[in-house]
This record gives structure tokens, C-alpha cells and sequence, in this order.
């Protein structure tokens, strides 16, 4: 059985030269589509989180690439790949944690460069627009096999099986169903009897304006608790499983997400409860020895205090907003892809995963 769709349109598609993304900042209250036209307003999208998730960063990176020289007037294959190359540089730039950013971006210009050597430019520009189509798709199926895969971790009972889940790795956050949330969806469509509970994720909330929003437009049985009620409800017993996505992993399966997770895999181990991450084999960045150099963005202070248009701090008051934090390995149960569990992640269990 295939998990009900939580929303109307795609998260982001290609349309007649165009891209097609939701406007997530704006959710919940509305759902609007926006339409990207150039490379330069598809790294404002990225910038702002109007696209935001790791996969679906990589997508949409991929199409801001092919809209760097869809209309492009280079006379060879040569000119045309120096365009395609200078747009990748560029969107690299939007945003420095998530991987799949520079996995999709490294792509494109791989292909662009191999097949430069013997296609002309037409050919060359539906080749590198192929390649975009092939990484959305590509998603789609890990989306599905990483549900799969996480859905036998939850147990079929009458007594609802307690699920937290922290930010959003949803369909928002991919090209489909996600990737934590795809197994929310795998095991609601399976009919177990699951619960889950949504973490706020602050400060720009994209647990309740997002995964709220998303698990009850699918059907999925959601309460909505603030960040500092986590462990509450863990002492509570709640809580049977913890799963969130990734934004980056490094090789020994150190994991960067949404700030806040840190806290939550160390609530889950101080209660006993398997804490794991679900994430694609592109989120995995094995240049990186272990979770200390993976980069942290800090996000402009003006989130903190002046979110969504309400002062909530003294104007002049000193912040300090780190969008990420790193999980160290030692504090998961297990990282799901789309190729299966790695159980209690390290080096030699990563490297032979994805071997």
C-alpha cells in the first residue's frame, strides 16, 4: 500500500523552462507555488528556506544548474559547460551544512564536463536537464525504500507505538515522502497503530508549521509539544522510538540536523529509547572523519528575536543562532537508507553500507 499524499502540489518540478516549488515559508497558512526563473532567484529560494531540506536542496541546486543555461547562447559545448560550471559555483554558496546541496551541484557539472566532450549544445543542455530529472527521481525511490526499511522498526500493536520526531524531513523536505516522516507514512499505511509526536523546532518552527501540518493533511495521527517537552514526555512513556533525518553524516556516522536534535539523542538515551536517522546514501559525506568538521551555518539573529514579525527579545540583545548541532554516533541505534539499517553506526559499518 502506498502512503497518502500529504499535499496537493509537487515540492518542486520543472515546468516549461521554469521551477515549480512550494513557498514554505509560508505554511501553514497558505500554500502557494512559486515559480524560479533564474539561478539567482533559486539561491534567494534556498537562502531564505523557501526550499528547504537536504534532499530537496539537492534537487532544486540540480534545476537552478539547468537554469543557468537553459537559454543560454554559447556557441560550443565548451562555453556552454564554463556557464554551467559558474552557476554550480554559485548556488554552492546558498547554504553550507547540507551535503546533497554540493552532491547534486558536483554532479551536474561531472556530467556537464564528460559529455561536453562529444554532444553539441543542444544535446548537451537536454543531457544536463536530464540529469536534474534522474536525481529528482532518484530521490523519489530512496524516499520510498528508506520507509520501507524504517517501517520494521514499529511494532504492530493495539497500544498506539509513540513516534518523536524533530524539524521536518517530510515531503517538504525531499521530493516526496521524505525521509524520517517516510516512515511514518510506511507504517500508517501499513495500519499500525502509531503516534506521533512533533517537536516545535525552534526558532523558525518548522515542526509545527511543517510536520504538523503535513502528517495531519495525510491522515497520520500527530500532537504537536514544544521542544523543552520532550523529555516530559519521555519520562511519560510516551516515546517507543526516536527518528529524525539527517542533513549531513559523516563517515564514522557522526550526524548534523536541525539544532536541537543533539539534545533529543541525549533525552533518548538517558530514558532508554532507540534513537535513529533516516537519510539517503547522498547525505553521507565520507571526506569528513567524523562529525567535528562538518560545517555549521548560523543563521541571521533576527530569527530569534524578531521571528515571524514579533519582537521577543530586547532589540539590541546579543544572539547566537547555529541552524544545525552534530549527534555523535555513539548516540544512535541505527541510520536507515535506502539500502537497509546500519545498526549502532561506525567507520567499518558505514563504509561497508555503502560499499
Amino acid at each position: 500500500m502506498t502512503a497518502k499524499k500529504s499535499f496537493d502540489a509537487p515540492t518542486l518540478e520543472w515546468s516549461k523552462g521554469t521551477v515549480k516549488l512550494i513557498e514554505q515559508t509560508l505554511l501553514p497558512e497558505q500554500e502557494k507555488v512559486v515559480t524560479i526563473r533564474t539561478p539567482k532567484e533559486m539561491w534567494d529560494a534556498i537562502k531564505r528556506l523557501a526550499v528547504r531540506g537536504a534532499p530537496a536542496i539537492g534537487c532544486a541546486a540540480a534545476y537552478g544548474v539547468v537554469l543557468g543555461i537553459h537559454k543560454s547562447k554559447a556557441k560550443t559545448p565548451a562555453a556552454l559547460l564554463k556557464e554551467a560550471v559558474k552557476t554550480a559555483d554559485y548556488l554552492a554558496t546558498s547554504r553550507p551544512t547540507a551535503v546533497n546541496l554540493f552532491w547534486a551541484l558536483d554532479r551536474m557539472k561531472s556530467v556537464a564536463t564528460l559529455e561536453a566532450k562529444t554532444m553539441d549544445v543542444p544535446t548537451l543542455k537536454q543531457r544536463i536537464l536530464d540529469e536534474a530529472h534522474a536525481i529528482l527521481e532518484e530521490d523519489k525511490a530512496m524516499c520510498h525504500a528508506i520507509g520501507r526499511n524504517g517501517a520494521k522498526l514499529v511494532t504492530k500493536r493495539n497500544k498506539p507505538f509513540g513516534i518523536l520526531t524533530h524539524c521536518n524531513a517530510g515531503g517538504l523536505a525531499t521530493s516526496e515522502y521524505g525521509t524520517a516522516l517516510a516512515v511514518m507514512y510506511e507504517a500508517h499505511s501499513q495500519k499500525k497503530n502509531i503516534h506521533v509526536y512533533s517537536d516545535e523546532t525552534r526558532p523558525l518552527c518548522q515542526g509545527s508549521r511543517l510536520t504538523t501540518w503535513e502528517l495531519m493533511r495525510a491522515g497520520v495521527p500527530v500532537t504537536l509539544i514544544c521542544d523543552n517537552m520532550a523529555a516530559q514526555v519521555m519520562r511519560e512513556g510516551r516515546i517507543d522510538i526516536v527518528v529524525t533525518g539527517a542533513d549531513r553524516i559523516a563517515a564514522n556516522g557522526d550526524s548534523a540536523n536541525k539544532i536541537g536534535t543533539y539534545g533529543v539523542a541525549i533525552l533518548a538515551k538517558f530514558h532508554g529509547i532507540p534513537f535513529y536517522i533516516a537519510a539517503p546514501s547522498s547525505t553521507f559525506d565520507l571526506s569528513l572523519k567524523d562529525g567535528s568538521q562538518i560545517p555549521i551555518e548560523e543563521r541571521h539573529p533576527e530569527e530569534i528575536k524578531n521571528g515571524f514579525g514579533k519582537w521577543t527579545a530586547p532589540r539590541k540583545a546579543k544572539i547566537y543562532n547555529p541552524a544545525f548541532d552534530v549527534t555523535p554516533a555513539g548516540l544512535i541505534a541505527g541510520i536507515i537508507t535506502e539500502r537497509g539499517i546500519i545498526e549502532k553506526p561506525n567507520t567499518a559499518k558505514v563504509k561497508k553500507h555503502l560499499a
